[in-house]
């Protein structure tokens, strides 16, 4: 929750006021007068950029704690690229049945959740930024925000992903940053089937955090019974893990298409997470090796290996 100045200085009646060059208006206090401030506790407002598979399931969990707990305001409005299904609009759908029946069908959307054609409008004044949309709208997209979000915004990526830059590997939740001049972005990866987490069935999911402070305001916000939310201090290799495992996972739909057994995969999925450690302290500092046993780490890897849509299609 934000922290809001709610009150002026205590003071004597007919105490008076002096402009200063900052142009703050300065109390003169006698001596012995002391200030007193309270602090309002602001909810947090989110707003969730994306609406296909995966950021309607995230949407059920986000609309459920915002309901739930205090610290986040109650409607949750989540942006959707205006779309016609049989006649209708998307948005006019979802708002009406609480479904989204073209991306996530036949699964009910807590009815705190808002869908919002206007980007502009679904970010005003959102202290909480969702960001789950494929990441090749990002530019295309965070300009139609026009700075309509809070000044303290802070964001967290769901997007998996990797950019180049100057042939340099380049963190999608930095392009983020970079798009939204310089605001803190989080991210959140882990073995997260959008379809099964939708389905309450148990995972984990892990957040990676530049700044620890921000670690509770996301885990809070994604927490569930069925969804198990742990922070670490590492964006990158969060992050990471969660683009080079569809690399693994190809090799791993190899195996499957021609026909080798489990010996086999077992040692591509187990050099491809060397590999991934690898890659990650290449390219980028301050990688924890705990990150890689976290979910975002081996768990992701193992049911992207086993079950994953890069694993299909190389098998195919």
């Amino acid at each position: 929750p934000r922290l809001t100045p709610a009150c002026a200085p205590s003071r004597p009646e007919g105490a008076e006021f002096s402009p200063r060059p900052s142009h703050r208006r300065t109390p003169l206090l006698p001596a012995g007068a002391s200030y007193s401030v309270a602090y309002i506790i602001m909810p947090e407002k989110v707003a969730i950029i994306g609406s296909g598979n995966w950021g309607s399931a995230i949407a059920r969990i986000i609309g459920v704690n915002c309901a739930r707990h205090e610290d986040y305001e109650t409607t949750v409005e989540m942006w959707v690229f205006e779309e016609q299904v049989d006649g209708k609009n998307l948005t006019e759908i979802i708002n009406t049945t609480h479904e989204n029946v073209k991306y996530l069908p036949g699964v009910k959307l807590p009815v705190n959740v808002h869908a919002e054609p206007n980007l502009e409008k679904a970010v005003t004044g959102a202290t909480l930024l969702v960001f789950v949309l494929p990441h090749q709208f990002l530019p295309r997209t965070v300009p139609n925000m026009k700075n309509a979000y809070a000044p303290n915004a802070r964001g967290i990526s769901l997007i998996k992903g990797i950019e180049f830059e100057d042939n340099k590997p380049m963190l999608i939740s930095d392009l983020i940053k970079k798009a939204m001049g310089g605001m803190d972005i989080s991210v959140l990866m882990g073995a997260n089937v959008a379809n099964e987490v939708a389905q309450d069935q148990f995972c984990e999911s892990t957040v990676g955090t530049r700044d620890m402070a921000n670690g509770p305001v996301w885990q809070k916000l994604f927490n569930y019974d069925t969804f198990l939310v742990n922070v670490v201090n590492d964006v990158p290799g969060v992050e990471l893990c969660g683009a080079l495992k569809n690399v693994v996972a190809l090799g791993a739909g190899f195996c499957d298409g021609l026909g080798l057994g489990g010996n086999t995969k077992a040692a591509i999925i187990r050099i491809g997470l060397a590999e991934t450690i690898q890659f990650c302290k290449m390219f980028f500092s301050g990688i924890k090796d705990q990150t890689f046993l976290e979910s975002c780490g081996v768990a992701d890897l193992i049911t992207t290996c086993y079950g994953g849509r890069n694993r299909k299609c190389a098998e195919a």
